[in-house]
C-alpha cells in the first residue's frame, strides 16, 4: 500500500479522492494527482462553460472563482481545490431565469463578440468588483489585465464592468 498526500492510493494506484463544493452542490471524486482543474470541472463535472484557451494561463479563458477570489484553473491541480468552493459561469446567476449582474452588464454593454473569452472574463469582473466595488476605468483594464480578447473587445468590457459597479457608463 502506498500513501499520497496522506491518502491511500486506490486499486487503481494513480488517484486522490478530493471533495469540492461547485455551484453551491458538493462532489467527491477520485482524481489523478496531476489533473488540471480546470479539466476536472470540464470533462469529470460537464460544466463546459469554463473554457480552455492556452493551458499557460495567458488568457483567462478558464477563469473560476474559487471561495470568491479569481484562479486561473488551467494551471491548478483538482487536488488543490480539494475542501474548496468553486463557481463557475454555470453557477453564477441566482436563478434559471435570471441573469448576475455582470452577465446582464456585459449583454447590455455589448462586453461580447465571439464570446469565447466571456465567461473567464465575467469570472474576473465579478472578483475585481469584490475586491473594489467602484473602479476606475485605468483601475478595471489593469484588473483584467490578465484576461485576453481576442476579438479586441476591450472597450465594451470594460463599460461593462463599469455599469456594473453601478457607475454611469459613456458611450
Amino acid at each position: 500500500m502506498t500513501v499520497v498526500l496522506g491518502r491511500t492510493r486506490g486499486e487503481r494506484g494513480d488517484s486522490v479522492e478530493i471533495t469540492v463544493t461547485v455551484n453551491g452542490s458538493t462532489y467527491t471524486r477520485d482524481v489523478e494527482p496531476r489533473r488540471l482543474l480546470v479539466h476536472f470541472i470540464r470533462e469529470d463535472l460537464g460544466l463546459t462553460g469554463t473554457n480552455i484557451g492556452c493551458d499557460t494561463s495567458s488568457c483567462g479563458a478558464c477563469t473560476v472563482l474559487m471561495n470568491g477570489e479569481s484562479v486561473k484553473s488551467c494551471t491548478m491541480l483538482a487536488v488543490q481545490a480539494d475542501g474548496e468552493e468553486l463557481t463557475t459561469i454555470e453557477g453564477l446567476a441566482p436563478g434559471p431565469d435570471e441573469l448576475h449582474p455582470m452577465q446582464q452588464a456585459f449583454q447590455e454593454q455589448h462586453g461580447l463578440q465571439c464570446g469565447y473569452c466571456t465567461p473567464g472574463m465575467v469570472m474576473a469582473s465579478v472578483s475585481l468588483l469584490a475586491e473594489n466595488p467602484e473602479p476606475t476605468e485605468a483601475e478595471v483594464r489593469e484588473g483584467l489585465e490578465g484576461n485576453l480578447c481576442r476579438c479586441t473587445g476591450y472597450h465594451n468590457i470594460v463599460k461593462s464592468v463599469l455599469a456594473a459597479s453601478g457607475q454611469n457608463v459613456e458611450s
